[in-house]
């Protein structure tokens, strides 16, 4: 996806209680073809782990004729993970993929040096109307990968593991929790899943990795004496074990893992350890010199000059 900025609401912060150390409501923005609510990066918290961007898409509908056109645009010096709850992303990149991204299935993106690509409906979809919701992510690299070959590594939602027990289904999305492992390698030590749960049940969430947030999809669930409803982030005090009930049928996402060696800036679609980085990618845009995308080569995303100066994005918990 790419970047649209959005104003950070004014509500202050929770009551401070043991297991949350923050909790952030996320950023709603009406981009035409659906609502986005956009949890990272925040004014109060820009990075949990290597995530430096969290939106959740819709759900939105779109009766016939209609869909999603994120015309070509460029990424540098991060990886974008999209996971679907419904519906259907057509992806197409400068590798050459062209992928239908489906429910249930991973979708790593891995820019390094720099990728283009554009997400849109395909011509199928849009003959049959379709809802569509899901949760898209960026991750920031490490510094030795930034520069890495550019990637696009797809698994199918049957090769995912899913846990399930005492009324909890869990997908992992990347990394390992609950016993389970993705097959999905990543640069760092990363925790991501998809996880439900029957009114009563309880998710166990250890300490082994630093840092590790819950963004709530639906339902109501406990996190220590505090309850907390849909389409909010939860960033846990770093360190303990703690523990989600789910007071209704709930759903949510669990995230998380080893923090960047060091702060990073974001403007726009680009994210990087060096601002001079970003200085350059903004360059080789307005010059062109990004590879094409196949089958979508006749349109692209303009550099947005009044975007201002990228921002520095601190990892850990500053």
């Amino acid at each position: 996806m790419s970047f649209h900025p959005c104003p950070d609401p004014v509500p202050g912060d929770a009551a401070s209680v043991d297991a949350v150390e923050l909790l952030i409501v996320p950023r709603a923005v009406d981009l035409g073809e659906m609502e986005v609510r956009r949890a990272l990066p925040s004014v109060k918290r820009q990075m949990v782990g290597p995530f430096i961007f969290f939106d959740q898409m819709g759900p939105a509908e779109f009766l016939t004729d209609q869909g999603i056109d994120v015309r070509p645009h460029p990424h540098v010096n991060l990886a974008t993970l999209t996971y679907l709850f419904e519906g259907e992303i057509l992806h197409r990149d400068s590798l050459g993929t062209e992928m239908a991204i489906s429910p249930g299935a991973l979708n790593w993106m891995q820019a390094g040096r720099g990728i283009m690509h554009s997400e849109r409906t395909s011509e199928a979809r849009r003959r049959s109307g379709q809802r569509l919701s899901g949760i898209q992510t960026w991750m920031a690299l490490p510094v030795h990968e930034e520069e890495s070959d550019p990637a696009f590594i797809h698994h199918g939602a049957e090769a995912l593991p899913i846990v399930e027990e005492d009324g909890l289904r869990a997908r992992i999305i990347a990394g390992e929790a609950l016993g389970a492992r993705s097959p999905l390698a990543t640069p760092t030590q990363t925790l991501y899943a998809d996880v439900s749960l029957e009114a009563g049940a309880r998710l166990p969430i250890d300490a082994d990795h630093e840092e590790r947030a819950i963004y709530t999809l639906s339902g109501e669930i406990a996190v220590g004496p505090q309850t907390f409803g849909p389409n909010q982030l939860l960033i846990l005090r770093p360190g303990d074990a703690h523990v989600a009930r789910a007071l209704t049928p709930a759903r949510l996402m669990l995230f998380g893992g080893e923090p960047m060696e060091g702060p990073r800036y974001i403007w726009w679609n680009f994210v990087s350890s060096r601002r001079e980085r970003i200085e350059q990618a903004k360059e080789e845009w307005r010059r062109g010199r990004f590879e094409t995308v196949p089958g979508d080569e006749a349109d692209f995303i303009p550099l947005p000059e009044e975007i201002g100066k990228p921002r520095r994005a601190t990892g850990g918990r500053g």
